[in-house]
């Protein structure tokens, strides 16, 4: 390799006990090779990357830019979001495990800062955090605020109060919606169009519960207070109302276990982390188009 030229890596390496500095010094040195191969945008990995010395100050800076607007400024935003991931570790931890997860499970992720910069998916969970962690110290109406700009902004709909673990990848994300009462457990995989909704207007926990590891298809619809079982698989365009079990995969409207509700068919991987769609499919018919 000539000297002073920089390869992103194929794969990132185990976690350590300081991911967050690894992954940040891999953002700065892929910005750095990004800013010498495409001088048209130097000035851009600068500002949003470069100018910064943590992660913490660079996603702040980022998603206070994406997120404002005339009368909700930038500055602002970039305080509120700095304050927060500053003074709690766990919004950290949990932002570097979604840098690693779309880096790992996406096929399209080149690199750590393509994923900062131009992730929705990953930018609008990272404001998402931010805005739950306000729900939650009753700054409701700014939670609310917050809220309304990530729908505009990322064309996704996460309700402040919803509760999402971490390693989540929210693959291309436009259309997603999860409701007030929805919890999203770790190292879950989600995809474009797909909704955790209620099943109409009564009150309470309404909301579906998905457990670790479990990989949501394209499309699919996922309604009521239905729990998702630790590595189950939902189909693309799958409606699921009743609970699946765990480590199961559900197809088709209305959604049916492969292999059938007495001894469906269990897999071994968990398909949150290893993004597999269609393994299994063909048991649960006979003419697959």
């Amino acid at each position: 390799m000539p000297a002073g030229e920089f390869r992103y890596p194929s794969s990132p390496p185990p976690e350590t006990e300081d991911d967050e500095g690894w992954v940040w010094n891999q953002i700065k040195e892929e910005a750095r090779c990004d800013a010498e191969s495409e001088p048209a945008l130097a000035s851009y990995l600068y500002s949003t990357i470069l100018s910064h010395s943590s992660l913490e100050r660079s996603l702040s800076f980022h998603l206070g830019n994406k997120l404002c607007s005339s009368t909700l400024l930038s500055t602002l935003l970039y305080d509120l979001f700095l304050n927060a991931f500053s003074t709690d570790p766990s919004l950290r931890s949990a932002a570097v495990a979604d840098l690693r997860a779309a880096r790992v499970r996406d096929p399209a992720c080149v690199s750590f800062s393509h994923c900062l910069l131009n992730y929705k998916g990953f930018l609008a969970c990272q404001a998402h955090r931010v805005a739950h962690k306000l729900w939650n110290q009753s700054r409701r109406p700014l939670a609310l605020a917050l809220h309304s700009r990530i729908s505009d902004v990322f064309a996704v709909d996460i309700h402040p109060a919803a509760r999402i673990g971490k390693g989540i990848l929210f693959d291309h994300a436009t259309g997603v919606v999860v409701g007030e009462t929805a919890v999203i457990g770790n190292n879950v995989s989600i995809l474009h169009h797909v909704t955790l909704g209620g099943t109409g207007k009564a009150g309470g926990d309404r909301h579906p519960k998905i457990g670790d590891g479990v990989l949501i298809g394209a499309g699919a619809t996922i309604l009521g207070n239905v729990r998702i079982g630790e590595g189950a698989k939902i189909g693309a365009g799958s409606v699921v109302l009743i609970n699946v079990p765990p480590r199961t995969t559900a197809v088709g409207n209305p959604a049916r276990l492969v292999g059938g509700k007495e001894k469906p068919a269990k897999h071994e991987d968990v398909p949150g982390e290893s993004m597999d769609h269609t393994s299994g499919i063909s048991e649960w018919s006979d003419y697959i188009i």
